[in-house]
């Protein structure tokens, strides 16, 4: 009897800890959550993106991203298996984080829908560098530059990176989609708030705040 019990305890357990990042999230919101990871992650130089297009998938905006996915139904969703498991196949090198594998798998359950501006308002009154624009680089940007991989040259991994990007007058320029700039993120672009987040802290002095 003692055993029995022992064993519904370890499964009891067993399931509260594989489930941890799989609890539903109304807060996951496609174009916040889930399209920075495959931009980031996904569609660098080589990979699924318009120009490279790796085995047919464009991965930079929902409409390729949808390819993959069968709404409701990650399991049955390509570009679900493939980045989940023990082992997963994609992206090449460094795999996604339980949480970005959890928000993607989120978001299909919930309907896969091209949702924006999940979250309610918009707070472009703090703009440090550590809180807010890392956390922006962090999602969108550094799987494309990065010290391993500098996309344009630059390295936004680090302050020094981004600093450089900026006295070269490239940064607000590129995320705004300026003519005459190279539009990033590759395949979309930053909410406006977050670009008068950006936009705020460089005319601050960009300060390593």
């Amino acid at each position: 009897m003692n055993f029995r019990i022992t064993l519904i305890i370890i499964s009891i357990i067993f399931m509260f800890t594989t489930c941890t990042y799989d609890v539903y999230n109304p807060e996951v919101c496609f174009q916040q959550n889930v399209l920075p990871i495959f931009v980031s992650k996904c569609s660098t130089t080589g990979c699924h993106n318009a120009t490279d297009n790796k085995a047919g998938y464009d991965l930079s905006n929902y409409e390729g991203i949808m390819r993959g996915v069968v709404p409701k139904h990650p399991l049955q969703s390509k570009n679900y298996t493939v980045i989940s498991g023990i082992n997963p196949s994609m992206p090449r090198g460094e795999k996604l984080s339980k949480k970005e594998v959890s928000y993607i798998k989120i978001w299909i359950k919930m309907g896969a829908k091209n949702s924006s501006n999940c979250s309610t308002g918009c707070d472009t009154s703090a703009f440090t560098y550590g809180t807010v624009i890392t956390p922006l680089l962090n999602t969108w940007c550094i799987g494309c530059h990065n010290s391993n991989n500098k996309g344009g040259g630059f390295d936004l991994s680090t302050y020094t990176g981004v600093k450089a990007c900026i006295t070269q007058g490239r940064f607000l320029g590129t995320i705004k989609h300026s003519s005459g700039f190279n539009a990033m993120p590759l395949g979309t672009k930053l909410s406006d708030c977050d670009i008068v987040k950006i936009e705020k802290w460089i005319n601050a002095g960009y300060l390593n705040n």
